[in-house]
C-alpha cells in the first residue's frame, strides 16, 4: 500500500472513531429508573471534560491519537402520569469543543483538528412498568421504594452541526434509537440498578462526500450495539448519595458503501463513581468521574463532569 493510500485509509478510520467520541459517548447514569412525583420539573446544566487516547487495531497505521473535549449540555425534565404509571420526559441539547490529534505512519507531521459547535440532541421517554404508580407529592411522601421495573426509549436526533465535506463533525447526520429495560432494587439505604439496552442507527447517506479525496457520495452504516449497565449506590442523607458505576457494550461494526469495516467492532467497558449533593431545597450538584476499564477499539478516555439541577413540583401553566 502506498503512503498516500495508507494515509487516506487511516484518515477514514481515524475520523470515524474520533467523530464517534466527539458526538456520542456511552454514558453512565445511576438511578435512571427511580421515580418522582408527577408534575416534577427540573432544569439541568452539565459540564464534562473528556481527555484521553484513541485505540486502534494494530494494523491501522495511526499512533498517539488523542482527544480533548469540553462539552456542556442543557436539559429539561418533566414527570407525568402515563396510563396510571409514573413516567418522565427529558430533552438534552449539548455543545462541544474538541481538540483532536494523531500521527499517521508515513506522514511527516502530526494531524491536528479543532471543532466547536452543537452536538446531536437527545430525547428520552421513561415509564415505570412495575412498582411505581403515578403519585402526587403527598402520596409520594408516604411511599417507599422496593423493586422497580421500567422501560425507556431514547432518540438521538441529527441536529448537530454537520458538513459532508469534512471527515470529522460535531453531528453524526443520522438518527439513533435506544430501547432499554431497567431494574432498580432498594434494601435500606442501598440501591442496585441494572439496565439492558440496544442502540440502533440509521444510515448517514452523505458521509465524507463531494471533496478532493472522495468526489462522490458515500453511505456509512453502523450495526446495532448491545449494552449493559450496573450501579451500586448508598444514601447518606435525603438527596445525598454516592454510586459505583460500570457498563459494557459490544457491536457497532461500520460499513462504507456496503463494504464492511471489520476492524471497527467495539467491545468496551467503563467504570466510575457518581455523587449527588443537595445544596438547597430545590438545588443539587452532581459530580462524576469515569474512565475506560477495557477498550478494544475507540476512546480510552477519562471523563470528569459536574451538573447543577434546579427542581420544582407543580403543573406547568
Amino acid at each position: 500500500m502506498t503512503s498516500t493510500k495508507k494515509a487516506r485509509v487511516a484518515g477514514l478510520v481515524f475520523g470515524i472513531c474520533m467523530g464517534s467520541l466527539l458526538s456520542r459517548a456511552q454514558d453512565l447514569a445511576p438511578r435512571a429508573y427511580v421515580i418522582t412525583p408527577i408534575h416534577s420539573n427540573a432544569v439541568i446544566v452539565t459540564y464534562s471534560f473528556l481527555d484521553g487516547g484513541i485505540l486502534f487495531d494494530p494494523t491501522i497505521p495511526i499512533t498517539n491519537a488523542h482527544a480533548e473535549i469540553n462539552a456542556s449540555a442543557f436539559s429539561l425534565f418533566h414527570s407525568l402520569s402515563f396510563f396510571g404509571r409514573s413516567a418522565s420526559l427529558t430533552g438534552t441539547l449539548p455543545y462541544g469543543v474538541g481538540h483532536l490529534s494523531g500521527q499517521v505512519t508515513g506522514a511527516p507531521n502530526e494531524g491536528k483538528i479543532y471543532r466547536s459547535g452543537l452536538l446531536d440532541s437527545t430525547f428520552r421517554f421513561s415509564v415505570n412498568l412495575i412498582g411505581g404508580p403515578a403519585m402526587d407529592g403527598r402520596q409520594f411522601a408516604k411511599w417507599r421504594q422496593k423493586t422497580l421495573l421500567g422501560a425507556s426509549f431514547t432518540m438521538v436526533a441529527p441536529t448537530g452541526q454537520y458538513d459532508p465535506h469534512r471527515l470529522i463533525n460535531q453531528g453524526a447526520n443520522r438518527w439513533a434509537f435506544k430501547p432499554e429495560l431497567g431494574l432498580s432494587w432498594r434494601r435500606g439505604n442501598w440501591l442496585v440498578d441494572g439496565y439492558g439496552a440496544g442502540w440502533f442507527f440509521t444510515a448517514n447517506n452523505d458521509f465524507f462526500s463531494r471533496n478532493a479525496i472522495s468526489p462522490g457520495t458515500n453511505t456509512r452504516t453502523e450495526s446495532p450495539i448491545a449494552a449493559v449497565e450496573l450501579h451500586l449506590s448508598r444514601d447518606f442523607k435525603p438527596r445525598l448519595w454516592v454510586s459505583i458505576d460500570g457498563n459494557f457494550w459490544h457491536g457497532g461494526q461500520t460499513s462504507l458503501n456496503g463494504v464492511e469495516q471489520t476492524l471497527t467492532v467495539q467491545s468496551n467497558s467503563r467504570v466510575g463513581v457518581t455523587a449527588s449533593v443537595p445544596v438547597t431545597k430545590r438545588q443539587s450538584l452532581k459530580f462524576s468521574y469515569n474512565r475506560g476499564a477495557y477498550v478494544r477499539i475507540g476512546g480510552d478516555y477519562q471523563n470528569v463532569s459536574v451538573g447543577w439541577q434546579y427542581g420544582w413540583l407543580g403543573r406547568p401553566n
